[in-house]
């Protein structure tokens, strides 16, 4: 039987699974450049509709949650105010120093500052734990997900995916408000 997602393929979810009982653990974390502690990108075997699946899991922070939706709306004054706005684009030149930005981009740059900062004073952005199922994935069930954690570790993934496939997952739904963190020189 062929199936047009791999991630519900039962010989798929039987593999996950021997690697997942060979390293003790009840997740597997997608080398991805894109992880860091306060983002993971993994797998896990979960049940969906009855059947055995693997679950493309995103777990981050809600802190950066918070910071993705603030700087989403910052962008959004920015095309508003500035008709060519794109994005601003940063390029390395051959010795992999940064090229500077043009002044219309760093007119842009200095324009989404000033809004982060007053949409953070403000508390104008709240954002709450959640977790999203995207059932149209390419790759088994997609699943996002924002903890109030400091940072994600092996720890947090594993109680998470215990919590989840136990349907004993409690969200907070209370709502939460960040400030950006300057770094101390």
């Amino acid at each position: 039987m062929t199936f047009s997602n791999p991630g519900f393929d039962p010989q798929n979810v039987d593999t996950l699974k021997a690697e997942l009982k060979q390293s003790g653990k009840n997740f597997k974390i997608i080398p991805d450049d894109e992880n860091s502690d306060e983002f993971v990108n993994f797998y896990f075997v979960g049940m969906f509709e009855g059947k055995e699946a693997i679950y493309d899991a995103a777990l981050y922070t809600l802190r950066l949650h918070h910071a993705s939706e603030v700087y989403e709306l910052a962008e959004h004054e920015a095309a508003k105010k500035f008709p060519n706005f794109k994005g601003i684009n940063y390029e390395e030149d051959e010795n992999g120093n940064m090229k500077p930005l043009s002044s219309e981009e760093e007119e842009i740059g200095w324009f989404i500052t000033e809004i982060i900062m007053e949409l953070e004073e403000e508390e104008a952005v709240k954002v709450q734990e959640f977790v999203d199922i995207d059932t149209n994935h390419d790759y088994g069930v997609g699943l996002d997900a924002a903890l109030n954690v400091d940072e994600i570790t092996e720890k947090v993934i594993s109680k998470f995916v215990a919590e989840f496939n136990d349907d004993t997952l409690v969200l907070d739904d209370t709502l939460y408000a960040f400030q950006t963190e300057e770094d101390e020189i």
